[in-house]
């Protein structure tokens, strides 16, 4: 694929490490005339970019102004419509809680071509840094990813628990400040609290580390192991695979 002036490419740049972008991702942004990304991308990628590219950062910071996803397509549609490629460049996949669907169909509305290249998503490469799959045959048949903080930073209403705590494979996005609650509700939806858990933050980068615990500890140890955001959270018997390893090794 080649970056075609007035084109807009939405391009999933992967969990964090560099070298988990695609290869068609890599080669839009080394040919991109403008590229617009977010706070988490790998920003070695951005040393890919040509000396005359332009690069705009428009990543939100947490209790700090930041661009509105408004702001964000009008950004979008300028340069595009000015006859440029853009790369808009997105942490892990940019249909999976990153909002490139709304700026697709912002594209779509303005008659501008869009393209999506899909990423490595963090839900389920962050498992599988620390040898956990997200589904495993007879024991994890099912998985579900969810995010689990709305807009104000509260825990979302409309989860339903009782069906979560029937899936395998739990993996929770944006759920540190809330996982006390969230582990509470889910085990009194009746997910066994002795199911296994894990949480790892930044994925794939060199500052990566994680803990393990059954699901009624899992928030205290997290608290205790100074588990900061960006992480993930799996709850699912294949955690018990990791840690049987573990011992083992």
């Amino acid at each position: 694929m080649k970056a075609e002036p007035g084109s807009v490419y939405l391009v999933g740049a992967g969990p964090g490490d560099p070298d988990l972008i695609t290869v068609r991702g890599l080669r839009l942004i080394e040919q991109a005339d403008v590229i617009i990304h977010d706070r988490l991308i790998p920003t070695e990628l951005l040393d890919r970019a040509r000396p005359d590219a332009i690069v705009i950062n428009v990543g939100k910071t947490p209790n700090q102004p930041s661009p509105s996803q408004g702001e964000i397509n009008v950004a979008i549609l300028e340069h595009a419509t000015a006859k440029r490629a853009v790369v808009r460049l997105k942490g892990g996949d940019p249909f999976v809680f990153g909002r490139g669907g709304e700026e697709l169909l912002a594209c779509h509305a303005a008659n501008v071509p869009c393209h999506v290249v899909p990423g490595v998503s963090s839900p389920i490469a962050a498992p599988a840094t620390i040898n956990i799959p997200v589904t495993h045959r007879e024991i994890a048949r099912s998985f579900a990813m969810i995010t689990a903080t709305t807009q104000d930073g509260s825990l979302d209403d409309n989860l339903d628990f009782t069906a979560l705590a029937r899936i395998d494979t739990l993996v929770i996005l944006m759920g540190i400040h809330n996982l006390p609650e969230l582990t509470d509700r889910l085990i009194a939806a009746g997910k066994d609290r002795l199911t296994p858990a894990a949480c790892i933050a930044s994925a794939t980068t060199p500052h990566q580390h994680h803990i393990t615990a059954p699901l009624a500890d899992i928030a205290a140890a997290a608290q205790s192991a100074n588990i900061r955001p960006p992480a993930v959270t799996i709850i699912s018997p294949t955690v018990g695979l990791f840690a049987d390893a573990a011992r083992q090794s």
